[in-house]
């Protein structure tokens, strides 16, 4: 069963930090570059970062450029994403997705696979 699981999510506060995990079970990983993607209640989904199936190429949304950090671990057939710096406007369910190409325009129609999610809140 192919399935892309995420970890790691919680309550921090404002100028905090967190890392967010994405494990793969079902498919190779390393086939696939791999996004994030947040949604806020009331807003519509946005890509937060992707990287390529190397890892040598990641682009980053500009509202979290600097301040968050995303990574591969082929061998573990996982990813992650570090947060730091966070601001009440990052709360939001972030989930992680695998795709055959990382794109700075990350549009979601090239997602083939999807995680549920884990819930970031951060407090003011």
């Amino acid at each position: 069963q192919v399935q892309l699981v995420e970890s790691g999510g919680g309550l921090v506060q404002s100028g905090g930090s967190l890392r967010l995990s994405c494990a793969a079970s079902g498919f190779t990983l390393d086939h696939y570059a791999i996004g994030w993607f947040r949604q806020a209640p009331g807003k519509e989904r946005e890509g937060v970062s992707c990287i390529s199936r190397s890892g040598e190429t990641i682009f980053y949304a500009d509202s979290v450029q600097g301040r968050f950090t995303m990574s591969r671990d082929n061998d573990k057939n996982s990813a992650a994403l570090q947060l730091a710096s966070v601001k009440p406007e990052d709360t939001a369910v972030y989930v992680c997705a695998a795709s055959s190409t990382c794109w700075r325009s990350f549009k979601h129609q090239d997602y083939k696979y999807w995680g549920q999610g884990t819930q970031v809140t951060v407090s003011s």
